[in-house]
């Protein structure tokens, strides 16, 4: 991969961000100007999201865990996961979304292996689980939900509409 090709595969995964960030519906925003050429297919854009999302949730937990030393792990934990989907809530609903109802099988296999590692590492972080411990996805999945139990998923927002005329008038009548 040559370094402009680096950078404009960022830009356009920037761009998708931002798209669905807007959007909040979980479908993968194909329709942003470069992602067919950039990244090929539904699985592939999917993998750099998840990739993304791992690595902003990855950072922040480390962070919590650094900057505050906390006494709680797995309260830093839960939250530093809370405050990654506060973040990129659109990235999150795609990842969500895909996990419900993945394209065909090899998606599913895929989110379902990214999940299990986004799992570990959960519990890694919080103390409950070494990297080599069969429970710990099952741990990390409890440290998920109580994460989603206290997180306000947002709502789409809809695009500001133009004022009429007509309420332009009803705005000059009222002042």
């Amino acid at each position: 991969m040559t370094r402009n090709t680096f950078h404009h595969r960022g830009e356009v995964l920037r761009a998708v961000t931002a798209e669905a960030d807007r959007r909040l519906d979980g479908r993968l925003p194909l329709d942003v100007e470069g992602v067919a050429e950039t990244f090929g297919d539904e699985l592939t854009l999917l993998g750099a999201l998840q990739l993304r999302w791992h690595a902003r949730l990855s950072g922040r937990i480390e962070r919590e865990l650094l900057l505050n030393q906390p006494t709680d792990l797995e309260a830093a934990v839960v939250d530093a996961w809370r405050a990654t989907a506060e973040e990129l809530p659109g990235t999150r609903a795609v990842i969500d979304h895909h996990r419900e109802h993945p394209l065909d099988e090899q998606m599913a296999t895929a989110v379902a292996k990214a999940t299990a590692k986004e799992h570990t590492v959960l519990a890694v972080a919080a103390g409950l689980a070494s990297a080599q411990d069969a429970a710990a996805a099952r741990t990390g999945a409890r440290i998920e939900a109580e994460a989603r139990a206290t997180y306000a998923v947002p709502q789409r927002v809809r695009p500001p509409q133009r004022a009429t005329f007509l309420d332009r008038v009803r705005s000059a009548l009222v002042a």
